[in-house]
């Protein structure tokens, strides 16, 4: 029995080993990857106290389940076409409080209010964007939170070269 309990959490997800923000407890939360669409936004449910209830990302143009705690009031941060989040900063006491996402087009969004230990996270390498959340939750709101980081999709269409000058060999340059 204990060597099966140690091949499952071997072979489990690589983001129970991530680096995480918060003082941790309560249920496990953590986004589904997706391989087809990129975060395209990020909506963050702020309580009365100014704690963060939950957290919600939109990929493409479907948000996912709702993470963390009900109630709160919901701020958006909706990502420009090509626009990625590469790094993010906060702070937390018994709860998450503060969060700052940071883009690859200067721009940034805040939510809660600042106030406890702080923290910042990036990724290893500057190609890599936020692709992922994971963290726990209580009744009050998330307790900590940890960051996927991946390199962006690429889009197959526009990846492609364009043929059309090499398929017309008048256009080309010649003797």
């Amino acid at each position: 029995m204990l060597l099966w309990l140690t091949l499952a959490l071997l072979w489990s997800s690589p983001c129970w080993a991530g680096q995480t923000y918060g003082i941790g407890g309560g249920s496990y939360f953590s986004t589904s990857k997706d391989n087809e669409s990129e975060i395209t936004g990020i909506r963050v449910y702020i309580g009365l106290v100014g704690l963060i209830k939950s957290i919600q990302v939109r990929y493409g143009s479907s948000w996912s389940e709702k993470y963390g705690s009900p109630g709160g009031n919901a701020q958006e941060f909706i990502l420009q076409p090509g626009e990625h989040i590469i790094a993010v900063y906060g702070t937390y006491r018994l709860y998450l409080r503060y969060l700052v996402l940071y883009t690859d087009f200067d721009r940034w969004a805040t939510f809660g209010e600042k106030t406890g230990q702080e923290f910042f996270a990036s990724p290893d390498t500057s190609e890599k964007v936020l692709t992922g959340l994971f963290g726990h939750h209580k009744l009050l709101g998330i307790t900590d939170i940890g960051f996927q980081w991946d390199y962006p999709l690429i889009d197959v269409t526009s990846a492609q070269p364009d043929t059309t000058q090499i398929q017309n060999k008048s256009a080309l340059p010649g003797p």
